[in-house]
């Protein structure tokens, strides 16, 4: 039985799920409930790419769990069983940032890398740098603008398709200027490998992706995730879907999806907006549209009187 039919077939026999038809030879199904019932079901090695961020214990709405012990209680047991259903060749990238209590930081890469680090055929490609320009501001530690993306592969031989990600030369008029290709221009035509440091406005206020869930990452983030991971007519998995962000980026893409969340409300949001991006009319904000910069003429960057900080920058 294909991979295709198992799904079929899963989402068949799975309670409380539903799913969509989506454009050819594509699809995207929604599993409502606790992530490892679904992942129970799913055949071993049958994913080709699993993208999400879990809760990070820290007390949102969503989460039960509050401290970095239970995300380790909790990552203990279901890693394995990503490890199980992600294909040899596949990818997994698990999206994340700290753990904060009392002011005190604890970075959960390390929590997630102390535990995949340890199983058989698991090794850590990339340690991606998601960087922003806008959040929360504290006054006793620096603001935090930036997560990771922890992207392991299951094996040694894995699909990884740069050219699906390049992005424009910095100096596209750059030329050699020694050796045998002296004054010819150096840059590749395609673009630039886009490097490990990912600048990507994150979904806070006015942004067009905004819903009601929290903590929601933008679309283009798993975008330029699966161009470059995942195969033709590949499947990709992600256990805490959320409002579905990954779910539109694999439509947008072309590719199959398969999420779970357990809260109700959030499924209703991830289905209406698979829903409207398997119509052609999804809110996203492009990946390759430039990060804005104000006119310097805007009242947005005309600097207050006031404001403690000019004299000493003069000076």
């Amino acid at each position: 039985m294909s991979r295709s039919a198992r799904l079929i077939s899963l989402n068949a026999n799975a309670k409380r799920s539903f799913a969509i038809a989506g454009r050819k030879n594509n699809a995207a199904s929604l599993f409502k409930g606790n992530c490892a019932k679904l992942i129970s079901s799913i055949p071993t090695n049958s994913i080709d790419i699993v993208i999400t961020s879990p809760p990070y214990c820290m007390g949102k709405e969503y989460e039960h769990e509050n401290s970095v012990e239970e995300f380790y209680e909790a990552h203990n047991l279901l890693l394995p069983e990503i490890v199980r259903i992600t294909r040899p060749g596949g990818s997994i990238c698990w999206q994340i940032g700290n753990h904060v209590s009392e002011g005190s930081v604890y970075p959960l890469d390390y929590a997630v890398f102390s535990i995949l680090q340890k199983m058989k055929n698991i090794t850590l490609r990339n340690r991606i740098i998601w960087t922003f320009g806008h959040g929360l501001h504290t006054s006793k530690r620096f603001s935090g603008r930036y997560e990771t993306v922890l992207w392991f592969t299951k094996g040694d031989r894995y699909h990884f398709d740069l050219d699906a990600v390049r992005i424009p030369q910095k100096y596209p008029g750059k030329r050699h200027y020694h050796g045998p290709q002296r004054g010819e221009f150096s840059g590749n035509p395609l673009g630039k490998n886009p490097s490990d440091v990912w600048e990507i406005p994150n979904v806070k206020g006015n942004h067009t992706e905004k819903t009601e869930h929290p903590c929601q990452f933008p679309v283009a983030l798993a975008q330029r995730l699966i161009r470059a991971l995942c195969p033709s007519n590949g499947l990709v998995f992600d256990p805490f879907m959320g409002s579905g962000s990954t779910g539109v980026a694999c439509l947008l893409e072309k590719k199959r999806f398969l999420g779970a969340e357990l809260e109700p409300k959030y499924c209703r949001i991830a289905m209406k907006r698979l829903k409207d991006a398997n119509e052609g009319k999804a809110k996203i904000r492009p990946l390759e549209r430039e990060i804005f910069s104000p006119s310097p003429s805007s009242p947005l960057v005309a600097v207050p009187s006031h404001f403690a900080w000019i004299g000493s920058k003069a000076n």
